[in-house]
C-alpha cells in the first residue's frame, strides 16, 4: 500500500535545500512538480492531476513517468555527491490505476546505491492513497569532467 504524505507536516532538510537551489528543470516546472521531502533514503514530490491528462480526462501514462524520472535522477544525483553527475539509463512502469483529479504524490526509494549505477524505485499514489503508477528507473554515475 502506498504512503500518504502531508506536505504541510514535511521538514526542511539540507537534501530539500539541495534540490530546492538546483531546481527540478524545466519540464517538471511547466508539470507542476512540488518537492515535499528530499534524502538519500527517500524522496517525496507531488503533481497536479489537472493539465497533465489524455484528451478523456486521465493522467497521462507519460506524466508518471516524469514525476517518476524526476525523482529518482535527483535522488540518484544527490548520492553521488559533488563533481559527479547521474544519468538515466533505464527507466519502465507500470500503471494500474487512472488519477482523474486531485494530486499525484510520487515515493521514490532506492533499490541500490553504489558506485557507478543506481536504481530506485517510485511509488505514485492519488489523493486516496491508492497505487497508480510504479516507476523503476536506473542511472549511472560518471565523474564530471575537470573545467
Amino acid at each position: 500500500m502506498s504512503e500518504q504524505v502531508d506536505a504541510s507536516t514535511a521538514r526542511t532538510s539540507p537534501g530539500l535545500e539541495w534540490a530546492t537551489e538546483r531546481g527540478m528543470g524545466a519540464l517538471a516546472e511547466k508539470m507542476g512538480l512540488s518537492w515535499v521531502e528530499f534524502s538519500v533514503d527517500r524522496c517525496v514530490a507531488t503533481m497536479p492531476v489537472e493539465g497533465n491528462t489524455q484528451p478523456v480526462g486521465l493522467m497521462h501514462g507519460g506524466a508518471y513517468v516524469v514525476l517518476g524520472e524526476s525523482l529518482g535522477s535527483m535522488a540518484a544525483n544527490l548520492h553521488a555527491g559533488p563533481g559527479r553527475l547521474a544519468v538515466g539509463v533505464d527507466i519502465n512502469a507500470t500503471h494500474t490505476r487512472s488519477a482523474t483529479s486531485g494530486v499525484v504524490t510520487g515515493v521514490c526509494t532506492p533499490i541500490h546505491l553504489g558506485r557507478s549505477v543506481t536504481v530506485h524505485e517510485i511509488a505514485v499514489s492519488d489523493d486516496q492513497g491508492r497505487r497508480c503508477s510504479t516507476i523503476r528507473i536506473t542511472n549511472m554515475i560518471k565523474d564530471l569532467p575537470n573545467a
